[in-house]
């Protein structure tokens, strides 16, 4: 079932997004995940299996003043568990991540995506995505 995240997730989406970045100290800051929730701008969503939290996505909507003041989203922290790759479930919390955006109104949503890996890219291209329509640049603290 897709969904929007609630306080009883933050163990399963930490323990996904340790998949995501292993290397990365552990996050016990729930308050933090509990300011997420309440943000109007600010959707995490979760595809639960039988009770189990398989894949996650952060949908950030951005409002904005051109495009006729349509927001527009970035999706962050696309997560499926390594157990369930490859089985369809990352295209359905891909396509329910796209409506929550599209029901919002926005009029583009991005993402960006740090794997050199072909079947990310084609995955990406798959659920609608097309890696000719910007380009993006990145810039992180010295």
């Amino acid at each position: 079932m897709f969904r929007v995240a609630g306080p009883d997730d933050f163990g399963p989406i930490m323990a996904l997004y340790r998949q995501l970045h292993p290397s990365d100290p552990p996050v016990h800051d729930a308050a933090l995940f509990r300011t997420i929730l309440a943000s109007p701008w600010l959707r995490l969503f979760v595809l639960d299996v039988s009770g189990t939290v398989v894949a996650t996505t952060y949908l950030n909507v951005i409002p904005n003043l051109t495009r006729s003041a349509s927001p527009y989203a970035v999706i962050e922290n696309v997560v499926v568990d390594a157990s369930h790759r490859g089985t369809g479930l990352g295209r359905r919390i891909m396509a329910g991540t796209l409506q929550a955006a599209w029901d919002a109104g926005c009029y583009k949503v991005m993402l960006m995506t740090g794997s050199r890996d072909p079947a990310t890219h084609g995955f990406y291209r798959a659920c609608g995505f097309s890696p000719d329509a910007k380009t993006a640049y990145l810039a992180r603290p010295s």
